[in-house]
């Protein structure tokens, strides 16, 4: 079994508690042909099954050098805002856009291609989350006379609720004792949005319209993912935010030997692969 290089992972610089583990994968260190090439993980973008299969057991080897038995657990995301607990009889494949886990070595695993992962672990190690936050998923639902809930928001309640439940935190202390890390996304400078998108994003949040730029010659919008993402967060109360702070190096249009780019490569090649952000605890 040949395993993915630590030169092929973007590992998250964060201060994560010891026993919790994360990491970003990149679009090399795989198997797969062009347009694949080469760490695809995902097995719904047309990619030969054998060569994903391949990828997945990669990724999976090199987190068992960190943990023994450590198992990343796929789902097959719909741009909702659902969240699965996983175990380890968890499934692949269930519908959800992110998972929180508190038994160790089972790895919530986000798959993305210009949408944003995004990692969550309590100050104690006892619990940790992922979360798929794509447009769709990050304004989530609607509500008569106030913001929009959406995936980070449904992330963060059932990841609370997992700390209170087994005592390890007060509810209205989780927040503060929350890290966060935002992965590679589509930056804003290549982000072009019609006015339905900025309008559902800030309805109920009028401090989300300072992350949409017009733009005069397509009458669209450049938009701030990443951005509108932290904002999410430090409403909730989290303000312990690594990663993706907008600028070019975590652009995954803009980085094409690092990143698959759904929004690039999808038309002028035919499809685009997906790369994927893990975290899991190591122990009891």
């Amino acid at each position: 079994m040949t395993t993915i290089s630590l030169n092929d992972l973007l590992v998250p610089d964060w201060p994560a508690p010891a026993g919790v583990q994360a990491l970003c994968t990149t679009r090399t260190g795989g198997v797969s042909a062009a347009p694949w090439d080469s760490l695809n993980l995902g097995d719904h973008v047309g990619d030969a099954a054998r060569a994903v299969l391949e990828n997945r057991a990669r990724l999976r080897a090199a987190m068992r050098e960190r943990t023994p038995g450590a198992q990343p657990v796929f789902l097959r995301q719909v741009h909702g805002s659902d969240v699965l607990l996983l175990d380890g009889r968890t499934l692949h494949g269930l519908a959800a856009d992110a998972a929180v886990s508190v038994a160790p070595g089972v790895a919530c695993t986000i798959m993305v291609a210009d949408c944003l992962p995004v990692l969550f672990t309590h100050a104690s190690g006892a619990a940790v989350a992922a979360a798929h936050a794509g447009w769709r998923g990050l304004a989530g639902t609607a509500r008569a006379g106030g913001a929009a809930e959406g995936v980070l928001e449904s992330t963060f309640a059932h990841f609370a609720a997992q700390l209170v439940r087994a005592g390890v935190a007060r509810r209205g202390e989780v927040a503060g004792q929350t890290l966060a890390w935002l992965g590679p996304c589509i930056g804003p400078a290549a982000f072009e949005v019609g006015e339905e998108v900025r309008v559902a994003l800030c309805q109920g949040r009028p401090e989300a319209a300072e992350l949409f730029q017009p733009q005069a010659a397509s009458g669209k919008y450049l938009a701030d993912l990443a951005g509108l993402a932290r904002q999410r967060l430090q409403a909730l109360g989290i303000e312990a935010i690594y990663g993706n702070d907008g600028s070019a190096r975590w652009c995954t249009v803009g980085n094409p030997s690092a990143f698959f780019s759904h929004r690039r490569d999808a038309a002028r090649l035919g499809s685009s692969g997906r790369f994927a952000a893990c975290i899991w605890r190591d122990g009891p």
